[in-house]
């Protein structure tokens, strides 16, 4: 096996796993939110850590994360975006709105061209800017129909959007970077579950099967991400988009088919003008992906 099928691979069993992490929330439903998001942000932290010692990068993890200058106001930030995502996206499981969390993944790329435009003033081509308008009409399509905009689907895009534009200045390794993200979060977590066990409420410990569970969510996180990170670095940027877009496939998949969530008109109408936006968003990076390939060619520069 070649690396660039390893890393297809690698990012295909990474979004499958991400895009099934709804059944494994829904097993955990009798457990609230903030008790829930405290184990995986505490059990991540363990795995994580592990894993670095694996590697030998705890060293670089301490420097990242106890100097006050560079990179910790960004962990201190980006820690902050994580925690809402993951907390807005256990929500959604929780109370049967996957379609939304689904429609906010589907919609994170298109924002985070957006990001790139404002921030690091990127050019935005005329079909790019008509994906963009694509997934604005969806957005307000939703709004009128449903009579509320889809917050939990723009809280996930954007909390994850701007987390990725942060990691982009960042320069450590990813999972050093998560690991000093939730690291920051653990205090925080404990003091909730330390809240929720002294008030007798306390999921860890009830039932085994519970228990298990919980602590599973350190690996549960820890994999996917760890593969993605290989996967990205064995294939080409374009290539790891398009596949990036089996996550929230798989998750729409489960709401409708596994938990059976019902399906208005106008998610009928919305969903296929993002997947249509998707379309030209990702034949545009395949476009460019081949034009960087050919000016880079041996053979065109000789």
């Amino acid at each position: 096996m070649n690396s660039s099928t390893a890393g297809i691979l690698s990012i295909i069993l990474a979004c499958v796993i991400w895009g099934f992490a709804p059944v494994y929330y829904k097993l955990l439903v009798s457990v609230p939110p903030f008790e829930l998001l405290s184990h995986r942000t505490l059990w991540s932290f363990i795995f994580f850590f592990l894993v670095l010692g694996v590697k030998g990068q705890v060293k670089e993890f301490k420097s990242a994360v106890f100097s006050f200058k560079g990179q910790l106001p960004i962990i201190l930030l980006a820690s902050v975006l994580i925690a809402i995502n993951w907390f807005f996206f256990i929500y959604a499981i929780q109370t049967n709105q996957t379609t939304e969390a689904s429609l906010g993944y589907f919609i994170m790329p298109l924002v985070t061209v957006v990001w790139g435009l404002i921030i690091f003033n990127e050019k935005l081509s005329v079909f790019q800017w008509f994906s963009v308008l694509l997934a604005a009409i969806a957005v307000c399509i939703l709004t009128f129909g449903l009579g509320v905009p889809p917050w939990i689907a723009l809280i996930l895009s954007f909390s994850f959007s701007i987390y990725a534009v942060l990691k982009k200045k960042l320069g450590i390794s990813p999972i050093v970077s998560v690991t000093g993200e939730v690291f920051v979060l653990v205090p925080i977590s404990l003091l909730l579950l330390l809240y929720f066990h002294t008030g007798g409420q306390g999921s860890f410990g009830s039932a085994w099967k519970i228990t298990f569970l919980l602590a599973l969510s350190g690996p549960l996180t820890a994999a996917p991400l760890i593969l993605f990170s290989y996967g990205t670095r064995k294939v080409n940027l374009s290539t790891a988009g398009i596949l990036q877009y089996l996550n929230p496939s798989l998750q729409f998949f489960c709401a409708a088919y596994i938990f059976m969530e019902p399906l208005s008109k106008w998610h009928m109408v919305a969903f296929p003008l993002i997947w249509v936006a998707l379309l030209i968003y990702s034949w545009v990076g395949i476009k460019n992906s081949l034009s960087l390939i050919h000016i880079s060619s041996p053979r065109d520069r000789g």
